[in-house]
């Protein structure tokens, strides 16, 4: 079972080595226990930060279950502005949640996406393993999916379908919201949302984009090319040569004479 720091710190302090090989480890293991109380201090405290941050766009997201100030923060970063995305079914086809169909003759399926944004994709699928190891619609949705014949994959790719219609609707109020912030957060490629690896005109993850113009042509560093003067002509000899080449056009010794 996994235990806290803290946990771990009382559970050290029973430990009484008798010989100095059992006290240099026990002082090692005191270290690195000390190190990570001080990174747990630091992720509480970005955590707390974003947090408020997502609370200043006057954002719910965190409301839904499996979503944390994390998740909210990377959804509210990389999305920007909701009214890019016309419908649901836009916005799955950006996150990597619609649906490939994957159907052979008379047997319908479907598979999961590679495409779209990963990113945000990985943030829909902790949502759902939060949502179905606790007692939550997300849990009663997956058994559901599971008694109408559906594999554990297939149902999975259902769940985190659903859960990106149910961020896409929460995104949508948010923006109705008054007061709301939408241009806070805007990437350096000027859009809201935009990103060096994730823009916010493109689909498929891992298109490069770039904040500065594009330069000019390049100077040229090689010599100016030099006019060549003409060769001369081929002689009328060489050029009958090439023309009856393999040609025999020796007369015979009768015409000769």
């Amino acid at each position: 079972m996994k235990k806290s720091t803290t946990q771990y710190k009382r559970l050290l302090g029973t430990v009484r080595p008798r010989d100095q090989v059992g006290r240099t480890r026990r002082r090692l293991i005191a270290d690195e226990l000390a190190e990570l109380a001080r990174i747990e201090a630091q992720l509480k405290a970005l955590k707390a930060e974003l947090a408020a941050a997502v609370r200043a766009r006057s954002s719910q997201l965190m409301d839904l279950p499996g979503i944390g100030p994390a998740g909210a923060a990377r959804i509210l970063a990389d999305v920007g502005d909701v009214a890019r995305f016309p419908t649901k079914a836009h916005f799955a086809s950006w996150t990597g949640t619609a649906p490939i169909d994957a159907s052979s003759g008379e047997h319908s399926r479907h598979r999961l996406s590679r495409a779209g944004n990963r990113r945000l994709n990985h943030v829909l699928h902790i949502a759902a393993v939060v949502q179905l190891r606790n007692d939550t619609p997300g849990r009663a949705y997956f058994r559901r999916k599971r008694a109408e014949g559906k594999g554990g994959l297939e149902a999975m790719r259902c769940l985190k379908r659903r859960l990106s219609d149910l961020v896409y609707r929460q995104l949508v109020a948010d923006s109705r919201t008054p007061g709301a912030d939408h241009d806070g957060w805007a990437g350096p490629g000027g859009h809201s949302g935009a990103t060096l690896p994730s823009s916010a005109v493109d689909l498929p993850p891992d298109i490069d984009t770039s904040d500065q113009s594009l330069p000019g042509p390049a100077p040229s560093t090689l010599p100016p090319r030099q006019a060549t003067s003409t060769p001369p002509a081929a002689s009328a000899a060489a050029t009958q040569r090439r023309r009856t080449r393999g040609v025999n056009t020796q007369r015979p010794p009768d015409e000769q004479s």
